[in-house]
């Protein structure tokens, strides 16, 4: 294995049947990145005491990060992966990982394929809501092979989002799908912003070959739609709506309907995502 330096990459490893799913996303963000991954499983001593023995939800609990190992090394066999076995509830130990991570991992808990709204405890969503850094949501599926979708409003958050995602195709040697969404009723300044936000991301990204188009319509629905055909899609955690708390409605919309896996960029400055 070769070791790399910086914050790692930290994948939530579940009790879900598809949970290796999540594990194999995040050993290729990892690899891409020049990160470490570490595995993290949040062990429930409530239920320990309720099973027929003690020690045997514990065991398992070491089985799963022992089959996640294999999983991840299976995808990138010259990945550093860690893996921890911690006692409290997932999504607060993820929470407390992501201060010092450079993306955490987990899976969607069935949120695509649930159809209307997930429920606002959904791990998934609480994650995404309260990370200190970004957030990746990994579908059941694999993803396609079709370019990087990031969602352009002009925000500061979406800016950020923006050279997140160039930086993640350029590691993924594909194509960036820049979008902007012009609502019925709003001035329609979209296609000037969103060239001169991709020419000003860009600079910084020489070798990502990179689309803007800009669509009229429900940002919401445009960006699930557009997602469809994308292997991943990106989206600042509020966007120009800061009034609405820690998720705007759109990366909402997006991680509970998007079949892309979704990444919810947030816990970043302006700085490069090659920082720690």
């Amino acid at each position: 294995m070769t070791t790399s330096s910086g914050a790692p990459v930290v994948a939530g490893v579940s009790t879900s049947p598809r949970a290796l799913e999540v594990v194999r996303l995040a050993a290729r963000e990892a690899a891409e990145h020049g990160r470490d991954l570490a595995l993290l499983h949040a062990f429930n001593w409530q239920a320990a005491f309720e099973a027929s023995s003690v020690f045997e939800p514990r065991v398992e609990a070491d089985e799963m990060i022992s089959q996640a190992t294999a999983a991840a090394t299976a995808v990138e066999p010259e990945l550093s992966v860690s893996g921890e076995v911690v006692e409290g509830p997932p999504v607060a130990a993820l929470i407390r990982r992501s201060q010092s991570a450079f993306l955490v991992a987990i899976g969607d808990s069935g949120m695509a394929g649930r159809g209307g709204c997930a429920p606002a405890d959904a791990p998934a969503v609480q994650l995404a809501a309260r990370a200190g850094c970004p957030v990746l949501v990994v579908r059941p599926d694999p993803p396609v092979a079709g370019p990087v979708l990031i969602g352009v409003d002009g925000s500061p958050s979406s800016r950020i989002a923006l050279d997140f995602a160039f930086d993640c195709a350029a590691r993924r040697q594909a194509r960036l799908l820049a979008v902007r969404v012009i609502e019925p009723g709003r001035p329609d300044d979209g296609e000037d912003l969103l060239i001169e936000a991709v020419a000003e991301a860009g600079r910084r990204h020489g070798s990502v070959a990179a689309e803007c188009h800009t669509i009229h319509g429900d940002p919401s629905a445009v960006l699930v739609e557009q997602s469809r055909s994308a292997q991943l899609a990106l989206v600042g955690a509020r966007g120009d709506e800061p009034w609405r708390g820690m998720l705007g409605e759109v990366s909402q919309s997006l991680l509970y309907h998007a079949p892309s896996p979704v990444i919810v960029v947030r816990g970043l400055t302006g700085t490069s995502p090659d920082g720690p």
